[in-house]
């Protein structure tokens, strides 16, 4: 069974635990009497070509921004994007979902527009308040996922393959973040922020290379969205982090913010790929940026309008089809409203829409993964993680930033 929706060829992509036996299939296999052949070394990341993004050049992330502000009534308005003029205090560090098209199991060294798209919808933003720092990395691409996932068994056999060696998407990620900390950091503040594949491979950096290291004292944050943070019910620390919480206060540093999310016209349903824990006793994290304390609030949405990694076909979102949306983004005020649900169903981040018959203005999102036809419930809103509550992730870490007073304990 293969997507159908075009939008799935940009989809920020299967979490890692997927990916994972992707590649470890993709591998020669290995007979009794030969060896797998040696993983090739990561890159060489104190070249700039290496980097999707770095402070103080034209780049991936030197792109426009601005967005088309829709009104309840259909009037939309310009909101010009603008760089804030000091030097921000803390950086991002980001690592990006699965979007490469390149034929083999893994991608290259060399971006392509998906790379390109996928910084501009969930990255570049970030620059108001951090300096932006994105590898390329060879990532699982998305030709590899199809072709797994028209084997028989589908999913099911991705996740009993076993992980393959380090020489894959960790082994860059890992060495594009020591190289990093080794040229660029000089004592500042960071915050880790990836999607879907890209947050499970920082979700292991975390585990394997911060948590209970001196490091960790540089960790602003971490914003790991479309993956399974798993903590104890009922509880902001243990699981997938052993001391790291998750965030609770909008001035808080050194937490996480996760979640998935998914209309609230259904729950994850079993065998959902987001959203329920695969560890008895525990429960996937959800903490709601449009609201930490309450975990309820009413997000700041921003929705990609130029395809790629965005969030598949386009409303119309005036009502009006003389009255094109002519920016990379639209921001849609008082349309969401978020809550962080957990019980029998799982836990994750519901998404409601606000919808009013009597107004012009779109009543409708995207996000669904469409397979055969039909959103994927599976999925939930994966395409959309993180345009649904991007404003407020943004003031987050600017907030943080600003708060940001060096290392405790220094």
């Amino acid at each position: 069974m293969r997507f159908t929706n075009p939008a799935w060829k940009a989809l920020s992509g299967l979490a890692l635990c997927l990916a994972a036996g992707i590649a470890a299939s993709a591998q020669p296999a290995a007979t009794p009497r030969s060896l797998p052949a040696p993983a090739p070394p990561p890159p060489n990341y104190a070249n700039s070509s290496a980097w999707l993004c770095l402070p103080g050049r034209i780049d991936a992330c030197s792109v426009d921004e601005s967005a088309m502000v829709v009104s309840s009534g259909g009037r939309a308005r310009l909101e010009e994007f603008v760089l804030p003029a000091r030097e921000p205090l803390i950086d991002c560090f980001y690592v990006y979902p699965t979007v490469s098209r390149d034929s083999g199991p893994l991608s290259d060294m060399v971006a392509g527009i998906e790379e390109r798209q996928v910084v501009q919808a969930q990255f570049a933003r970030f620059a108001q308040g951090c300096r932006p720092y994105a590898p390329m990395y060879r990532q699982i691409t998305l030709t590899a996922l199809n072709q797994a996932m028209a084997q028989p068994g589908g999913l099911d056999s991705l996740r009993a393959t076993p992980a393959p060696n380090d020489g894959g998407p960790y082994a860059d990620v890992l060495a594009a973040f020591r190289a990093y900390m080794e040229r660029n950091n000089q004592g500042r503040g960071f915050v880790l922020i990836g999607h879907s594949q890209g947050a499970s491979l920082l979700k292991r950096l975390i585990a394997e290379e911060i948590e209970g290291k001196p490091i960790q004292r540089y960790m602003v944050s971490a914003i790991l969205l479309g993956t399974d943070i798993d903590v104890p019910m009922g509880a902001k620390v243990g699981g997938t982090f052993k001391v790291t919480p998750l965030c609770e206060r909008d001035n808080q540093v050194n937490c996480v913010i996760a979640y998935s999310s998914f209309r609230d016209t259904g729950t994850p349903p079993d065998g959902a790929l987001f959203g329920r824990s695969k560890t008895p006793g525990m429960v996937t994290a959800c903490v709601n940026p449009a609201n930490l304390r309450t975990g309820k609030g009413d997000p700041e949405p921003y929705f990609y309008t130029l395809g790629g990694a965005n969030s598949g076909p386009q409303p119309n979102w005036t009502g009006d089809a003389w009255t094109p949306i002519g920016t990379p983004f639209v921001k849609t005020p008082g349309l969401l409203s978020t809550q962080c649900v957990s019980g029998i169903g799982g836990s994750y981040l519901s998404v409601h829409v606000n919808a009013d018959p009597r107004e012009p203005r779109t009543d409708v999102i995207p996000g669904d993964v469409v397979r055969d036809g039909r959103p994927d419930p599976n999925w939930g809103l994966h395409l959309v993680d993180m345009s649904v509550s991007m404003g407020d992730l943004v003031d987050y870490v600017a907030r943080q930033g600003r708060a940001w007073r060096g290392p405790p304990n220094r």
